[in-house]
């Protein structure tokens, strides 16, 4: 196994989309909701074991999270969790992961990938990380990997390639970016989708350290400049203090705005290893086993009634009985109920913020 490739896990998001399922105590990466007897982050990290030394995983997550983190990953260095005082984004959290493995291995390649995402075809997804590694091992390149779209989805953001390259010829090897696109309206996406010159931008990244920290020093001095006074301080014991510092200095702003979309070394690798990154509950609907109504049922002793096309997802403990539901998604949690029509599963953020005005954190 090369000692030289690292992945920077980062694990710190709140799941809102999956509420009332994922709360802020309990985020979904840290749930088993697809009930395969493992948690997100669970897979995503047995998914980079044959990858990665143990000992270069990284875990980027909140500072409230250690000890779920510790609790679901016996395997991972204590050192190796990287405890963020508070939420700042992709970026900050990076450019921290980058100098915590620079002070151990200049010569890293990186992988960079969310702890929530669902990967249908392992060996797959292994054999294109390995390519993705050894393109940038010997390339000056930040590379992302992409999905060929199925639908035109308004919930992922879209990556474009020039248009005299095919598809298929995309497929096979790092390809030139031409654009990046945040998550479009229905019309856009569909524009996007017909063109066959975009893909799905999986949020997984690969890079050398060499290429990122560049990046970083070009278009993102401010926030590399903060964690670079850390120089010596990494992997001490005056680690942790000097990045709740940083942190409350650092701006708030994502990889893909701060650097992915402004640089112009930026390639796609596009595959196909049935991806989903699951952020809602109709992502879980689409990737889940659905019965005769096509209803996808989650919980024992569940009672359906004229109802289709619809997510349910019950305690194990509680009989619930369901009449005439259709397009629906009904959730029940530590005693919060929601039912939310699935096309209005975007109002899910919007409704956890209700919630918190008006009832308060211990709901959310």
């Amino acid at each position: 196994m090369d000692s030289n490739n690292f992945c920077v896990i980062m694990a710190g998001g709140v799941g809102s989309r999956f509420w009332p399922l994922s709360r802020s105590a309990k985020p979904k990466q840290f749930l088993d909701i697809l009930g395969t007897g493992k948690t997100f982050l669970q897979q995503t990290f047995d998914r980079f074991k044959n990858i990665c030394p143990l000992e270069n995983i990284l875990i980027v997550s909140n500072k409230d999270y250690k000890d779920l983190i510790l609790e679901q990953l016996p395997e991972v260095l204590e050192e190796n969790v990287l405890l963020e005082p508070m939420r700042r984004n992709t970026a900050p959290c990076i450019a921290y992961a980058n100098y915590k493995i620079r002070e151990k291995n200049p010569e890293a390649n990186i992988i960079v990938a969310p702890s929530d995402h669902l990967i249908m075809n392992e060996p797959e997804f292994e054999r294109v990380i390995r390519q993705g590694l050894d393109f940038v091992n010997e390339n000056d390149a930040l590379l992302t990997l992409g999905i060929k779209p199925n639908r035109p989805e308004t919930g992922y953001g879209y990556i474009q390639i020039n248009h005299n390259q095919k598809i298929e010829e995309s497929e096979c090897k790092p390809t030139k970016v031409k654009t990046f696109t945040e998550k479009p309206n229905l019309e856009m996406a569909k524009i996007f989708f017909e063109s066959g010159e975009f893909f799905w931008n999986s949020g997984i990244f690969l890079w050398k350290l060499n290429s990122i920290m560049g990046a970083f020093d070009k278009y993102l001095a401010e926030v590399n400049e903060l964690f670079k006074k850390g120089i010596g301080v990494y992997n001490t014991d005056g680690e942790q203090k000097f990045i709740d510092q940083t942190y409350s200095e650092s701006k708030n702003i994502s990889i893909d705005y701060g650097i992915i979309e402004k640089a112009d070394n930026v390639y796609v690798l596009c595959a196909d290893f049935g991806w989903s990154d699951l952020g809602t509950w109709g992502s879980l609907y689409e990737n889940s086993q659905k019965n005769e109504e096509n209803n996808t049922v989650m919980g024992k002793n569940v009672l359906l009634y004229d109802t289709e096309n619809s997510i349910i997802n019950m305690p194990e403990d509680k009989l619930v009985v369901i009449q005439g539901l259709k397009d629906y998604i009904a959730v029940e949690s530590d005693g919060i109920l929601l039912i939310c029509k699935r096309e209005d599963e975007q109002k899910i953020r919007q409704f956890v913020k209700d919630v918190k005005i008006k009832k308060g954190d211990d709901f959310v």
